[in-house]
């Protein structure tokens, strides 16, 4: 599943970078007693409220323990906590490797990965191979919820329920690789729907997350504040959009953010960000798509800001793809010569054009989206 870069957002200077997963040992860790000696193992109230309340706050949880799995699994099962760790690795292989392949599954920086264990050979070896990854005895397992990289600046819907979509999409995946045929008959199949609608109150902090990506998507890496934000929503002259995925699977989450401005005669795309998860099912050509046969119903050329870094050029191929080039056009002359242009002049930001013409719905999904500037 490919979410480092979509998830990562740059935390600041005063504290540490946030926890995305959490990789848990069992044995006197996460319950209380050793499965294969005891039999019985009890899990604590406390350490349940721990579980239940990293997952509220959207960190993921994984287990790494030497154990035999079905037994292990079962246990989780019976004690009701299963469902809240997503790839475990139980068996008898190194601790250091289960928390690589892990992480190596999620794609998550070392850096983002946190580990428990009650053996403090277990916490050194894992120390030695990951010195990224960071460690915890398991007697500091209550105090957890009250770190600071455990605790995430924001929390959105899509945080509150990231577990459920990570689970979702590795159901998804798993029928694509059993697929046969085209891809594009297995995408239809997905029954996808994509929903472009303006931001409401609830979505700003989401969409504020978004702008501060800097994955392979996201157009210009520029960072709009919530305060920002909530001045644009009230701007007749430009739209804040967020765009949501979902298919019968489940909810892939917000996937997208657009931001936009109107003026005479051109539609100026000032921020695209889009999640890297959805490329490969075609939700970024589905959105320019939209967008330039929106700006093509309502006469309005599209210029679109964009700046290059060292992880966006799928970004640029997917402007250029969809038509959008470096010719100057007497469309853009709204934009110079003011604050803002400055700005982008030092932002190293360019300038792309496009002269928008209708364009088909897609065959692989069904859109929704609002008619704009209304």
């Amino acid at each position: 599943m490919d979410a480092a870069a979509d998830d990562d957002r740059p935390d600041r200077p005063d504290r540490p970078v946030t926890v995305k997963c959490l990789v848990w040992d069992l044995d006197n860790t996460l319950w209380q007693g050793t499965l294969l000696e005891d039999g019985e193992v009890a899990l604590a109230d406390e350490v349940r409220k721990v579980v239940i309340e990293l997952d509220s706050r959207g960190i993921l949880q994984s287990v790494s323990s030497k154990n035999d799995h079905d037994h292990a699994w079962a246990r989780l099962e019976a004690l009701g906590v299963a469902e809240y760790f997503v790839l475990p690795e139980i068996g008898w292989g190194t601790k250091s490797e289960a928390v690589r392949r892990i992480a190596d599954r999620l794609n998550f920086a070392h850096s983002t990965i946190a580990f428990i264990d009650d053996q403090p050979a277990e916490l050194a070896e894992v120390a030695f191979h990951l010195p990224e990854v960071r460690g915890y005895p398991a007697e500091r397992v209550l105090a957890l919820p009250d770190l600071p990289e455990f605790t995430p600046a924001t929390s959105t819907v899509d945080s509150r329920r990231r577990r459920a979509m990570y689970q979702a999409g590795f159901r998804r995946e798993a029928e694509r690789a059993e697929a046969t045929g085209p891809d594009e008959e297995f995408l239809r199949s997905l029954g996808m729907v994509m929903r472009v609608g303006r931001a409401t109150d609830e979505e700003l902090s989401r969409v504020e997350e978004l702008t501060l990506r800097t994955s392979q998507m996201n157009a210009t890496g520029v960072h709009y504040s919530d305060a920002r934000l909530r001045s644009l929503l009230a701007d007749p002259h430009h739209e804040v959009l967020v765009v949501t995925l979902t298919d019968r699977f489940g909810p892939h989450g917000a996937v997208g953010v657009l931001l936009l401005a109107r003026h005479p005669g051109m539609w100026h795309l000032k921020l695209l960000a889009t999640s890297c998860r959805v490329v490969s099912y075609g939700a970024g050509a589905a959105l320019l798509n939209w967008l330039a046969d929106a700006a093509a119903g309502a006469g309005a050329h599209l210029v679109a800001d964009f700046r290059a870094t060292d992880r966006n050029r799928m970004m640029e191929i997917a402007y250029r793809f969809a038509g959008f080039d470096d010719h100057s056009c007497a469309c853009a002359a709204a934009l110079t010569g003011g604050a803002e242009s400055r700005a982008a002049a030092a932002n190293g930001l360019q300038r792309l054009h496009l002269v928008p013409e209708p364009r088909p719905a897609p065959t692989t999904m069904r859109r929704e989206a609002p008619v704009l500037f209304t």
